[in-house]
């Protein structure tokens, strides 16, 4: 793969420490959350970043999916979830990710037919197709 762009972020810490990006545009201290015996606090966690970044790509996915069909898509919005539980296989954890999407105007089969592309097509989707359980939810 010939890379277009590289994200360049710099971790510290771990789940309670920090992240800060190359060019300091994401800087944000890292909490481990009270369901995974952490303090919580003002802090994010991998969960939630992986989650704006599905979501956002995806979104872009969708977008571009529907302009190469010439459908007009206004006011979208995609709630992507990312759930982190025990592995049964090896004691570990897993990931699973739901992204509900909602396409306000668009009747349900056209939405559906274009969420299910947008998942074809969207990179985070490749990337982790086959790797961990994902659900579309067209609402």
């Amino acid at each position: 793969m010939q890379p277009l762009y590289t994200a360049d972020v710099k971790i510290m810490g771990g789940r309670n420490g920090s992240v800060e990006s190359s060019d300091g545009v994401l800087r944000h201290k890292l909490a481990m959350p009270k369901e995974l015996g952490g303090s919580g606090g003002e802090g994010t966690n991998p969960e939630q970043l992986f989650a704006a970044g599905y979501g956002a790509c995806y979104e872009s996915a969708l977008a571009n999916i529907a302009r190469k069909e010439g459908v007009v898509l206004k006011d979208v919005v995609v709630h992507s979830q990312v759930m982190i539980g025990k592995d049964e296989a090896d004691g570990g954890f897993k990931l699973g990710v739901k992204l509900n999407i909602q396409m306000p105007g668009i009747e349900r089969k056209q939405a559906e037919d274009l969420a299910k592309k947008a998942h074809d097509f969207c990179p985070y989707s490749k990337a982790t197709r086959g790797n961990i359980e994902a659900e579309l939810n067209v609402i």
